[in-house]
């Protein structure tokens, strides 16, 4: 058979996402393209690999062996790019990395760092939310992925690199923001804009009210950090948010971040990547690297928000 990478390529994405569509955002190509490069491939095959019923695209007997074949070739291709990255050790190299868009605040400065360290090497940087994450793990699309708690019922490794206080945030003159401390009745009338479902911050939120019994009046979803923070500010409501997301507008005054009982709730950050996988030098580079400097690159809370500082 005269199989082309590409055509391999096109055919193990559009049979994992079950999706020309998907298929075609994700390769940087139009749906043209990947029909064609489809067409080809069943032409040299000599048999249909896909079959459409209504709208949704399914592999036949045939695309499904040859859909585990192709995920097996593209592997070991990726394991091979891997070790002539290794030969070439830290002063060149790709290095793929994903953060939540959250870890993006800090990732930025320290990936910098990163590079000025390693001046050769090739970052590719993903930001994308829980969700995104998860699925790069599961496809292999990352070398190292920086997120919050990583499920349990998945196949990885994981490492916790440094704290994640969350935070209560306000208007810059929200009528609580000189009181300390705020206590959670003080939050009875408060409306909260809150994250999407699935977001890590939202889980860790919801899960502390309902252990301490209170219910919190929400009025807004929203899936950045960015869209949080402008509507806490414009006064929609209040936010809870990883305190590393508004050190800005923290320092400009743009934002208040009041002192409630029990606030911050600490979470940490981890490095993930999947179990097994072989990390390249500069992957191991980098994971050492963010073990021992990611500290630097985030600022601390006021002294009255530090957990030692909470009353018992």
């Amino acid at each position: 058979m005269n199989l082309t990478l590409r055509q391999i390529r096109v055919f193990e994405r559009v049979a994992r996402r079950s999706s020309f569509t998907r298929a075609a955002e994700e390769l940087f190509l139009t749906q043209p393209a990947v029909s064609m490069q489809i067409k080809q491939f069943e032409d040299t095959i000599g048999l249909p690999l896909f079959e459409r019923l209504g709208k949704k695209i399914y592999l036949t007997t045939a695309g499904e062996e040859m859909y585990r074949l192709c995920r097996t070739i593209i592997q070991q291709l990726d394991e091979a790019e891997q070790f002539i990255e290794e030969l070439k050790g830290t002063e060149g190299g790709i290095l793929k990395v994903s953060v939540a868009s959250t870890v993006h605040y800090f990732a930025i400065r320290l990936l910098a760092e990163f590079r000025r360290r390693y001046p050769k090497v090739h970052i590719n940087l993903q930001v994308t939310n829980r969700k995104g994450l998860l699925r790069q793990l599961e496809d292999n699309d990352a070398d190292i992925v920086l997120m919050g708690q990583p499920p349990e019922d998945h196949d990885l490794m994981s490492e916790a690199f440094m704290e994640n206080p969350l935070v209560v945030i306000a208007p810059a003159d929200h009528r609580l923001k000189d009181k300390h401390p705020v206590t959670l009745a003080d939050l009875k009338d408060e409306i909260f804009l809150m994250r999407e479902a699935g977001s890590g911050t939202r889980g860790s939120v919801e899960r502390f009210f309902a252990d301490k019994g209170v219910q919190i009046r929400t009025s807004m979803e929203m899936n950045t950090n960015e869209a949080i923070k402008q509507g806490v500010e414009v006064g929609l409501g209040l936010g809870i948010v990883s305190l590393h997301t508004v050190e800005q507008e923290l320092e400009s005054g743009r934002l208040a971040m009041l002192d409630v009982e029990s606030f911050p709730l600490m979470r940490q950050w981890y490095m993930v990547h999947r179990s097994g996988k072989r990390l390249s030098v500069v992957g191991q580079a980098f994971k050492e690297f963010v073990r021992t400097e990611a500290g630097r690159f985030v600022k601390g809370m006021p002294a009255w928000q530090r957990p030692d500082s909470q009353p018992a």
